[in-house]
């Protein structure tokens, strides 16, 4: 076909007053100068001169920074914004996100218009900057209209946005002319210059359309009336921060909005109100109701209203995800082209058919031979594939979260009537984070296998079978790799279980403490709890080879899939791969290995999950609960569940504004009967009926008593308005004021699970407080009066239900054993074995049913008979319960003032460098000779691993790119020697990663037992003081979270640290060694590296500590609202826990979503960190081939500057979590640095008698005792004697020394004056355990072990059954022992729950028996039984320990009214030695005084 001579050749005619082409500057003209040429030619048009028209396309460019740029230095700030917004997020303008998206593709084929320009000159005799200078000068148009836009649409100006659109229509008409032209001269797709023209027009086309969307929506010009916009929501409020959503693009993808907290994070921690607030679209009530949204029409599915509410972000995710492994595959790829055309010189042959307009155009495959083109392709691959990754991971994890919160609201409130606590909070703090997780995953499961068959084919492609045999070696492990993640997975079960008995046995250790030392118990104990920890550690060494077997699979299959593709290769096909074939294919197996590892755990997790999904979570939040209230119940049958009726027969009517009140025995169904009436049983037949429909709530008080976490107001208001004359006369009806007079901040103080420890008496007052306080018409009582003494009772069935309630004309249902309020009732129910046997009046009763009135009647005297005996117990009870309460708060201010210490301490040092102390600190307790051995195998294995890559360059440099694949040499022999030394190498590299993996796993399992056992032995030798002053919470921590971090979480955390820092550090040492020129960038970038490094660190921390923080409450909350479901719902009040629920759900998503996007903050800018890497050893690799550098080194570098891509992020998130992980190591080291007791004393064993003390003669010289040596003593100068036998009474008020005297006796306080002997010998010279061993005590507290009655009355196992036996019998705890299933070997539940609190200290009381001291403290040990109890006990004492010394505490003076000798104490001084009977005839001794107050 002919074409216009234009087309061809300009002709001969020259533009008036260009200088002439053979002179003037040829190096820096506009269109050339070749010769032969007139290149300003105008002859046959102008337009045809194809010059003058790349010259037309310049004009838009600099119209528009002629424009832009005075505007631009002009600044606009927020001086439109009317309301303060904030107003550098506000995005005005429709089409935002497709503007930008245009605009970066824009950018992108201007960057190849600007190589195909430059190859192109290349290929002229001369310059022609025609060819790249308009695309140059269009690069730069394009980044200015978009930061000219960015600031436009902010500030709100949209007028300014004139100036794009004529640029937009400027651009597309001169782009349109130039592809006109192109195609007047049948320049078609095969030329890369007439596709880029293309893809310009279509662009600017775009772009000119979506700017005049933004005028027709806008009207802001060629329209009367502009539209007016109001700023979102969200931006209006000052207290949302989190602007991921608000913020453009750009800093979408960057997450460029993160730099002032990230950076602030430094100078100031960051802190909950400045993370301030979700987005209402990203909080849980609106995913709530999204999710709940379900198809009137249809049957309710969670699938599909999962897919409606988060189908779409799930969609963006894996098409991220998608684009993000295609452009993975982008480096091997450019590796492979820049290596194989880095020696060959370009073709500079053209053909004539490739000149058009007197300039050459090439195709796309002539650039891609270009290798300064690939470098800058593979940069830019690179930047596109970490940031649709980044962006791919974030919509995943944010839609999980808003997943989360919905479920979690769901499952609070509508679960199933009976379901226990721990199964709620087990679907809340396990299931649902499973759920978040599959979602996180779900991307994963659609692109991994694509991502697989990609590689394959590839590999194919470039090394033929040899690579699927290569291939294949991945393939046939993954499943060993799945059998060992499966085998994780159960050893870490057996783990949990071991470890929670573990923990079970150091909490009951740390809870009697005092008992184990004053008994010399310790080392029993420390053995038992160290047993465990031997079967602990013994899964957890399973668990650490199988975790070393994961890291050794992980980091050997590319060794080894690469040493069978080469050496099948040679076999096979007879000679090498290239250089180029051999890199490539490293690049695409490092690529493959990560999702056939991944590829496992995933479908495992996903399997899991979706099971969670199917059954328990389903099965919840499809619930609908329609329950409905009555107070008549007719021919009811109800049940918890079975099919069994639990109620049966029911007919029962509640009198409106009476008493009715429910007796029968335990267990005859009257709890049950007041939750069906609730609805919380299941009725199988019969109807419920309520006679008030417009009924609000019920007020319900429980059996067993549930508290808020809140202040005492708070719990009794329970959400109704405050009236504080009706609040006053309910604290006084439930007796509650000198209970709140002693808490330090009267009602306002926060009682409830995670305040003080209130007794149960105090508990139970408070609930019925708060059914009080309701303002209803019905009130339910169930038993209140159980843990009540019966001057409470009493005064609150007065005050509380007669007077209060009743006046009130409310309805009253009232469940009690007590029958002597029957005779207020004004309906009386009672009730047998599930079933009503009557109801009616009591006369009603007493007429119809004699037998059952006379049955009550007996039951009301002997309660009569009782109510003498037991007031004086109740008496001290309650006061008891005030001491309690008092020292609880003690304990608990002391615990306060232990955290702000530490959170003092910590906020100190979160601001410090990393901690290399207590890293080393960690690795020695591991062993030096394991320390030396990891960093010695791991230097070696990367060594090796670099040895290989060397050694496959050297191998493959011996082959040439354009050797003939057949070619006969006697290179054969070559490749033998060549491939044994690539086998030896590779074997080595196998054998040191297992050697590796192996040492970091055992390393940190030597570190963990080594730490775990010093700490229970120095706290379980620390003195008692210690005990006093540190909360147990704070202890137990040690053992249960500190422990498992230091166990599980810093050896992997290590490893990996290790693994990526030296790879990044290899990967740099080769490049540079490949490359010198590339230290010379190394600079700049490494002090970029270490400042992203420095502040994501601390704001990581801060972050990660706002995330534990608020994840406490959340999981408290649910806990509470599990515990308490039922008389939330009777109360009406599940609307305002759910919100509460959904505020604190959304605080915690707040601080997760901050460090999710930190983690994406750092992760893009370490990638981009990479990319730069990737680029410089690029660029110097080329440049250091002009000096003959062998392509094969070249493909070793890149191919090794790719991995740092990879490794970069990682050295930094496990720096940071490294970080976080040291400080449990901390804080076990600071316990490690507790004094022990001095055990040894200055008495050798062999120097005390076997039998001493075998009188139990007590002489007190000038005795003076302190707690501490900071502290006042609290016994001052005592002196005093006791007779062998002797029975002495020690009495005194409170805080007056009596139990420090009985702790003086065991050598457990500071005895910095005088001494104590015992038949003679100075106790503070004895070695303790001697001491302990030989004296008996029994304490206030009964305390027992779980195990059995044998282990609790002989830990030692010295004694004989008979013993034991005897022992019972004198305690009279036989005939009930032997009725026990198994006797002596019966079981004992955690702290004795399976016994009375009287049983317990019976128990106590045969323990001191069986050790046959000569002298029995008794310290308090009757202040918490019953009466009948402190009969025997006082019996026993009189009877088995006659021939014994007996030292009595008192708490009632009462007691000891019959001793031989008593000691009253009086802040700390002996005031009074007589005998009980002398004493009492001084009329004015302080003894006479404490009786008389004490009657």
């Amino acid at each position: 076909m002919d074409l216009p001579s234009y087309c061809r050749n300009n002709g001969t005619q020259r533009v008036a007053g260009l200088p002439d082409q053979s002179g003037g500057m040829p190096g820096l003209s506009f269109c050339g100068n070749d010769r032969n040429k007139s290149a300003y030619s105008v002859e046959d048009g102008v337009l045809n001169n194809g010059c003058f028209v790349d010259a037309l396309n310049l004009v838009p460019h600099v119209f528009l920074l002629f424009i832009t740029f005075p505007i631009l230095f002009i600044g606009w700030g927020s001086q439109s914004s009317k309301v303060q917004i904030h107003h550098n997020t506000w995005l005005h303008f429709p089409g935002h996100n497709l503007r930008w998206i245009l605009t970066f593709t824009l950018l992108f084929v201007h960057v190849c218009e600007i190589a195909e320009g430059i190859v192109s000159n290349i290929q002229m005799e001369t310059n022609h900057l025609h060819l790249f200078m308009p695309a140059f000068m269009g690069f730069i148009a394009a980044t200015t209209s978009v930061v000219y836009y960015h600031n436009i649409e902010t500030s709100n100006f949209p007028k300014l946005l004139l100036a794009l659109f004529i640029y937009w229509i400027l651009a597309f008409i001169t782009k349109s002319i130039k592809l006109w032209k192109f195609a007047e001269c049948y320049v078609g797709v095969r030329h890369l210059r007439f596709c880029i023209n293309a893809m310009l027009v279509i662009l600017y086309g775009l772009l000119m359309a979506v700017e005049i969307n933004v005028i027709r929506v806008r009207r802001y010009v060629f329209f009367a009336n502009p539209q007016k916009v109001k700023p979102p929501e969200d931006l209006q409020d000052l207290g949302v921060r989190f602007l991921q959503p608000f913020v453009n693009l750009l800093s979408k993808a960057t997450y460029w909005w993160m730099n002032p907290l990230i950076i602030g994070a430094h100078k100031r921690p960051i802190e909950l109100k400045k993370i301030g607030k979700l987005p209402i679209a990203m909080r849980a009530l609106t995913n709530y109701l999204k999710l709940k949204d379900f198809d009137a029409h249809k049957a309710p599915s969670l699938w599909r209203s999962m897919y409606r509410a988060f189908g779409r972000p799930i969609l963006l995710s894996s098409t991220f995800r998608y684009l993000a492994d295609l452009l993975g595959f982008a480096g091997p790829l450019c590796i492979s082209g820049i290596v194989k055309h880095l020696n060959t010189k370009p073709n500079s042959t053209k053909s004539d058919d490739d000149i058009y307009f007197g300039v050459y155009f090439m195709s796309s495959t002539q650039l891609l031979q270009n290798t300064s083109v690939l470098a800058v392709l593979l940069f830019l691959a690179l930047i596109l594939q970490r940031t649709f990754l980044q962006a791919s991971y974030y919509v995943t994890i944010e839609t999980g979260i808003n997943l989360r919160g919905p479920v979690t609201s769901s499952v609070q409130c509508t679960s199933r009537r009976g379901s226990t606590s721990l199964f709620i909070n087990n679907l809340v703090a396990i299931e649902t984070n499973q759920l978040m997780w599959f979602l996180f995953l779900c991307p994963n499961l659609w692109a991994m296998p694509v991502q697989i068959v990609m590689g394959v084919i590839l590999l194919h492609y470039l090394l033929g079978t040899s690579a699927l045999i290569g291939a294949s070696v991945i393939v046939l492990l993954a499943p060993v790799q799945y059998l060992i993640a499966t085998k994780l997975a159960d050893t870490q079960k057996s783990t949990l279980d071991h470890s929670t008995d573990r923990l079970k046995k150091t909490s009951e250790i740390l809870k009697g403490i005092k008992l184990l030392k004053l008994y010399a118990w310790e080392n029993i104990f420390c053995d038992s709890v160290e047993d465990t920890r031997g079967k602990e550690l013994t899964s957890l060494r399973t668990f650490a080879l199988y975790t070393s077997m994961s890291i050794f699979m992980n980091a050997a299959i590319p060794i080894a899939a690469v040493l069978v593709t080469f050496v099948s290769h040679v076999l096979i096909i007879g000679s090498r791969p290239s250089p180029s074939e051999a890199f490539a294919a490293l690049a695409l197996f490092h690529i493959l290995v990560t999702p056939l590892f991944l590829l496992s755990t995933v479908v495992r997790f996903a399997v899991k999950a979706l099971m969670t999904w199917d059954g328990s979570i389903s099965e919840l939040v499809l619930l609908r609960l329609m329950s409905s209230y009555s107070v008549q119940v007719s021919h009811g049958f109800f049940t918890w569940g079975s099919n069994l009726s639990t109620l049966a027969d029911i007919n029962v009517c509640i009198p409106t504004g009476q008493l009715t009140m429910i007796v029968g025995q335990v267990g005859c169904g009257k709890s049950s009967l007041l939750l069906a009436m609730l609805g919380e049983m299941q009725s199988i037949s019969g109807k419920v009926c309520w006679s008030n429909k417009n009924r609000y709530s019920v007020a319900y008080a429980t059996q067993k008593s549930w508290l808020l976490n809140a202040t005492v107001e708070e719990n009794i208001t329970f959400g109704s308005p405050f009236n504080k004359q009706r609040y006053k006369t309910v604290i006084d009806a439930c007796s509650l004021q000198p209970d709140i007079d002693l808490l330090p901040f009267g009602d306002q103080t926060e009682i409830g699970e995670r305040g003080i420890n209130l007794s149960g008496g105090q508990r139970q007052r408070i609930c019925v407080g708060r059914a009080l306080y309701q303002n209803t018409n019905i009130v339910f009582l169930d038993d209140p009066f159980s843990a009540l003494d019966i001057h409470l009772s009493d005064h609150l069935m007065q005050e509380g239900i007669l007077k209060f309630l009743q006046d009130d004309k409310r309805t009253v249902v009232l469940v009690t054993h007590k029958l002597q309020y029957l005779i207020h009732a004004d309906w009386i129910i009672a009730m047998k074995d599930g079933s009503v046997l009557r109801d009616g009046t009591l006369k009603d009763i007493q007429t119809h049913d004699v037998e059952l009135y006379e049955h009550w009647k007996t039951l009301m005297n002997r309660q009569d008979q009782e109510l003498e005996k037991d007031t004086e117990i109740d008496n001290c009870q309650t006061a008891l319960e005030r001491k309690t309460l008092r020292r609880a708060f003690y304990s608990r201010e002391a615990k306060n003032q232990e955290e702000d210490d530490d959170n003092m301490s910590t906020t100190t040092s979160r601001r410090s460098k990393i901690p290399w102390s207590l890293c080393w600190r960690y690795l020695s307790s591991g062993g030096f000779f394991m320390v030396f051995l990891m960093i010695f195998s791991k230097l070696l294995k990367h060594s090796v691993m670099v040895a290989i890559d060397y050694w496959l360059a050297t191998w493959t440099a011996t082959k040439t790119e354009n050797t003939p694949v057949n070619s006969t040499t006697d290179d054969s022999k070559t490749d033998c020697e060549y491939m044994s030394v690539f086998i030896v190498l590779c074997a080595a590299g196998i054998v040191l990663c297992l050697i590796t993996s192996l040492t970091v796993e055992f390393l940190g399992l030597s570190a963990a037992t080594n730490l775990h056992h010093n700490l229970l032995n120095k706290i379980i030798h620390a003195p008692i003081r210690f005990f006093d002053v540190t909360p147990l919470g704070q202890i137990l921590n040690r053992f249960s979270a500190d422990t498992n971090i230091i166990d599980q979480h810093i050896p992997p955390t290590l490893e990996s640290l290790t693994r990526s820092t030296l790879l990044c550090l290899s990967a740099i040492g080769v490049i540079a060694f490949v490359t010198p020129f590339f230290l010379i960038t190394l600079f700049p970038l490494a002090v970029i590296f270490y400042f992203i490094q420095k502040y994501f660190r601390v704001a990581s921390k801060d972050l990660q500590d706002l995330d534990d923080s608020t994840q406490l409450p959340l999981l408290c909350h649910f806990s509470e609202t599990a515990e308490g479901l039922t008389t939330i719902r009777a109360f009406r009040h599940e609307a305002r826990f759910k919100q509460r629920m959904l505020e604190l759900t959304d605080t915690n998503n707040t601080a997760y979503l901050f460090l999710s996007a930190a983690n994406r903050w750092l992760e893009v800018r370490t990638d981009y960190l990479g990319a730069v890497i990737v680029l410089t050893a690029a660029v110097t690799s080329i440049w250091s081939s002009l000096y003959l550098l062998p392509s094969a080194l070249v493909g070793l570098g890149l191919t090794y500057a790719l991995t740092v891509t990879n490794y970069l992020n990682w050295v930094v998130r496990n720096l940071a979590d490294l970080e976080v992980q040291m400080a449990a190591v901390k804080k076990v080291n600071s316990f490690l640095s507790t004094e022990s007791e001095n055990y040894e004393g200055s008495m050798d064993n062999s120097q005390v008698p076997e039998d001493w003390p075998q009188h139990g003669d007590i002489k007190i010289q000038d005795l003076s005792v302190r707690y501490d040596p900071l502290l006042k003593p609290v016994l001052k100068h005592v002196s005093a004697y006791i007779n062998p036998g002797q029975k002495v009474g020690i009495c005194g008020r409170t805080g007056s020394g009596k139990s420090s005297l009985s702790l003086a006796f065991f050598n457990m306080v500071d005895m910095f004056e005088g001494q104590i002997l015992i038949d003679g010998v100075d106790i503070s010279k004895l070695p303790l355990q001697t001491l302990r061993s030989r004296l008996s005590i029994i304490l206030q507290d009964p305390v027992l072990f779980s195990g059995s009655i044998r282990f609790n009355l002989d830990p030692e196992r010295t004694c004989t059954d008979d013993r034991l036996w005897e022992a019972l019998e004198i305690a009279q705890l036989k005939n009930m022992v032997k009725a026990l299933p198994g006797g002596l070997d019966a079981v004992v539940t955690e702290g004795g729950e399976n016994f009375s609190v009287g049983q317990r200290q019976l128990f106590c009381l045969a323990r001191a028996f069986v050790r046959k001291s000569s002298i029995l403290i008794m310290d308090e040990a009757t202040a918490s039984i019953d009466m009948a109890t402190e009969n025997i006990l006082q019996k026993v004492v009189m009877t088995a320990f006659a021939d014994r010394t007996v030292v009595t505490i008192a708490h009632l003076v009462s007691s000891i009214l019959e001793a031989e000798q008593v000691l009253v104490f009086s802040a700390g001084k002996l005031v009074e030695c007589d005998s009980a009977a002398n004493l009492l005839a001084q009329q004015e001794s302080l003894f006479s005084v404490l009786v008389r107050a004490n009657k």
